[in-house]
This record gives structure tokens, C-alpha cells and sequence, in this order.
């Protein structure tokens, strides 16, 4: 009988944040490529563009003009997916199949940097900090709003993400309900610290539970070889290609050091690392194809600040505060990974292991693709 070898042999990764398994098929790898080619995200944009409607002094689409702002600018998205204001009482259903559930809440636009040019990647550790500590203000002020059941904080970045505006900008969806994909991890991070998990070392949640994120990447950080997924770490921070890994060079970026349910409880040296993390992560992203290098990025933490969990209510102790990154470029800057057929009608699969993933990320410059070509 042959040995199993995940470098060659297909085979099924279990998510246990979702309980979903990714099929991972390492020998199709090779196959030729005669599919669509993306054009190259552009990265030699002005610095300013008149018809650019998050630009200093502009008219947005809406039809209001952004101020002079010289740094970060925040404001309520002019076509908000959900709307502020009471809930209207939910209709009656015509069938229990058919049921209609109202949500409302709130979208805000939050403008990283003046600078029509710029990215994540691009932005100082100074700039960065000052995305965390706003991206902290958002989180208290939706999350102290009546109604308001989660604050999902996101980024989507270049065109074949959706993003359709290259300034520099991320957004935050506050909503009376708990969205589906957070709403998973919560219930299994729950679900795993309420079971007998075999003593580690790994930090435990503010009741002495186990975390399953905390488990997770304490295996990853003590596991050897030189077939690791992690990428990169700090004295705080840590970048992993998860073992599930759905997108060919997707990563998590997570607190390792003790258990930390949301941004609102960073001190701040894990503040200044977090912001370190973010610009390594970026950074590795664009010089991995010499490209400004397209992702969705979501936060994923405790629903709302704890100073705004009502008496009685959940706290969500076990959600362990860490950030999806979601790259679909696959082989080049041009040719990405499309999520069709058994992608859909299955479940999700990958060619590129996350071991090959993470080598590859491993090994990319933390200086910036076109601050090397200045050097030189």
C-alpha cells in the first residue's frame, strides 16, 4: 500500500472554525493554464485625482464634498447596505420556508491616507496605527448603538476584489444581527471550549476555557520541519497560511501570546506590533508577483465591546480576535483562483498546498517591491 504524501496525494482538511472541509488536490498543480488573465492591478497611480470621489475636497457620489482631511477620514457610507432608525416588526410568513427577518444598523467608509496612491503596504507603521486606533473608535461607537448585535470591520482591495475605488479606504458594517461567517466561528470557538481539550500550554480564555484559536496556532508555533505554515511572527503577532486554507495564499493574522477577544483590549505594544503585522503581511503580498496584490481582509472578534454587552447577555469570551486574509491571485498577478463548479456544488478545493503557500510568502522581502527598485 502506498504512504501517504499530502505533497502528492489529494486529500480533505477539516476547518474546524466552520466545521467545512477543503479539498486539497497538490498533483493538479502542473496543469497548463488557457483559462482568463486578469490585467495587472495598476500601482503607479497620483498621488491626487480630481475624479476620485474619496480624494481631499471632492464631490462624492452622493453628492456631498469630502473636507481638506490630511490624514484618516470617516464617513457614512452615501449607499449603506443596512439603514439606521427602528426596526420594522417582521411580516408574517407565508410559509416557514419563505421567513423574513428585518436588520438595520449602519455602514461607515473609513479613508486611510490622503493619498490617492497609497495601500496598506505602502502607508508608514505611524499611519497604520492611526487605521488601528480608528478602527477601535468605530468598534465602540457602533457597538454601544441600541440594536447594534456586531461591528464587522473589512477591506476589499483592487478590482478583481470588487473594490471600486483605489484610494486607499476600508469600511465597517454594523448590524443588528450577527452575520452568517462570524456567526460559525463563534458557535464552534464556543462549542471547542466547552469540550474536554487535552491540557497544553496554549493561553485559556478569561474563564479558564480553552480557545480554539489559541490551540490552533500554538500547534502551528511548535510544530517542525521544514514544511511549517507559519509565515512570519513578532513578540505578539503571528501569520499563518491555515491548515485549511481555501485561497491559494490566504492568511490569518492572529495574537498568539495571550488570549485576546477584540481590538478594544490591545495594550499598546500589541497595538504597534499589530501594526507591524499589517505591514509585513501587505508588503509580502505585493512582492510575492511584484504586483499590488488584490484581497478581501476581515476582522473577526468579539461581536461588540464587552462595556456594551447588556447584564445576562453573552459575552463571547472565546472569540479570539484575528483577521482574514482572502487572496485570489493564484499563479502570477494575472491568473487567479475562480471559485466555480465543485468549488460551489462541493466544497471548496486548491491545487497549491498551504504548505507550498507559506514557503513561498516565507521568502518574500519584508521591504517593499518599488522601494528595492529605488535602492538599486
Amino acid at each position: 500500500m502506498t504512504e501517504f504524501n499530502p505533497s502528492d496525494h489529494p486529500h480533505r482538511r477539516l476547518n474546524p472554525l466552520t466545521n467545512e472541509y477543503t479539498l486539497v488536490s497538490p498533483h493538479r498543480i502542473k496543469r497548463p493554464w488557457l483559462g482568463q488573465v486578469e490585467p495587472p492591478l495598476v500601482s503607479n497611480l497620483p498621488q491626487y485625482d480630481p475624479a476620485c470621489y474619496l480624494c481631499p475636497g471632492n464631490i462624492r457620489a452622493g453628492g456631498h464634498k469630502n473636507p481638506d482631511y490630511q490624514q484618516i477620514y470617516v464617513f457614512e457610507n452615501d449607499f449603506s447596505a443596512v439603514l439606521n432608525g427602528p426596526l420594522p416588526i417582521a411580516p408574517v410568513a407565508p410559509h416557514p420556508l419563505l421567513a423574513t427577518e428585518p436588520v438595520g444598523g449602519g455602514c461607515d467608509v473609513l479613508i486611510f491616507d490622503r493619498r490617492h496612491d497609497l495601500t496598506l503596504a505602502r502607508i508608514s507603521i505611524d499611519g497604520l496605527e492611526r487605521i488601528i486606533e480608528e478602527w477601535i473608535r468605530i468598534y465602540y461607537r457602533r457597538g454601544a448603538e441600541e440594536n447594534i448585535k456586531y461591528v464587522q470591520i473589512f477591506e476589499n482591495k483592487g478590482s478583481m476584489m470588487g473594490c471600486s475605488n483605489p484610494h486607499p479606504h476600508g469600511q465597517a458594517w454594523s448590524l443588528s444581527a450577527i452575520p452568517s461567517y462570524p456567526a460559525k466561528e463563534l458557535d464552534n470557538m464556543k462549542r471547542y471550549s466547552l469540550t474536554d481539550v487535552p491540557a497544553s500550554n496554549a493561553p485559556k480564555n478569561k474563564d479558564g476555557k480553552a480557545c480554539l484559536l489559541c490551540e490552533y496556532v500554538h500547534a502551528e508555533l511548535n510544530s517542525t520541519g521544514p514544511d511549517g505554515r507559519i509565515v512570519f511572527k513578532n513578540e505578539h503577532w503571528v501569520a499563518v497560511v491555515p491548515w485549511w486554507a481555501v485561497w491559494p495564499f490566504e492568511m490569518l493574522l492572529l495574537p498568539y501570546q495571550r488570549h485576546i477577544p477584540s481590538i478594544a483590549e490591545l495594550t499598546e505594544e500589541e497595538k504597534t506590533a499589530f501594526a507591524q503585522s499589517i505591514s509585513i503581511v501587505t508588503k509580502r503580498y505585493d512582492n510575492l508577483f511584484s504586483s499590488s496584490f488584490a484581497y478581501s481582509m476581515g476582522i473577526h472578534q468579539r461581536p461588540i465591546p464587552l462595556s456594551a454587552v447588556a447584564t445576562g447577555e453573552d459575552s463571547f469570551e472565546e472569540a479570539h480576535l484575528h483577521l482574514h486574509f482572502s487572496p485570489p491571485l493564484l499563479r502570477s498577478a494575472t491568473v487567479k483562483k475562480f471559485m466555480v463548479g465543485f468549488d460551489i456544488m462541493g466544497e471548496p478545493q486548491r491545487d497549491l498546498t498551504p504548505e507550498i503557500a507559506a514557503a513561498r510568502l516565507r521568502e518574500c522581502s519584508d521591504i517593499h517591491y518599488l522601494d528595492e527598485q529605488k535602492i538599486i
